[in-house]
């Protein structure tokens, strides 16, 4: 009797064991199954939006940088063909857009496109803009599409090919 007991406490015992490792894995797949691509774009694209305001501000550029990983990768083809994740990819890209913020006198963009899955996320853009370019003080103008395809790591836009013409 004395062993049976033992027998079942053991066994009890590991099958604990054995479903908290199971119940770990099992939420962290449902937290990566709960990851709302359709809203992260959204709010994706209206941050990128704002700091290409007139008025864009610090503030709206760390808004924009906080969706991002700190190691963040950006490739902005034809101009950047390396999309390789740095220690500094965040500091870099805060360098250089801050570089150009508010330098647009006029701006608009419009997602037009939009596609998900496998923490990857597609948008596609249409963009009207006029402005003044810093380093030359030449008055720039464009209207095109953009294509971005964003890698996601743990909710976070981790890589960014930014395609545009």
């Amino acid at each position: 009797m004395k062993t049976r007991i033992s027998t079942r406490v053991l066994l009890g015992f590991l099958s604990v064991l054995i479903l908290i490792p199971l119940s770990t894995i099992a939420d962290e797949v449902k937290q990566k199954s709960d990851f709302d691509y359709a809203a992260f774009s959204q709010v994706y694209f209206e941050a990128w939006k704002g700091t290409q305001q007139p008025n864009a501000t610090a503030q709206d550029l760390e808004n924009y940088l906080s969706l991002l990983t700190d190691d963040i990768g950006y490739q902005h083809l034809p101009w950047s063909d390396d999309d390789s994740r740095q220690p500094d990819g965040k500091a870099a890209l805060r360098k250089g857009m801050t570089y150009y913020l508010a330098s647009h006198d006029e701006y608009s963009a419009t997602l037009t496109n939009s596609a998900f899955g496998h923490n990857v996320i597609m948008i596609e853009f249409d963009t009207v803009s006029k402005g003044t370019h810093p380093d030359n003080g030449k008055v720039i103008q464009h209207d095109n599409s953009s294509f971005e395809v964003l890698e996601i790591e743990n909710g976070k836009v981790s890589v960014i090919r930014h395609y545009s013409q």
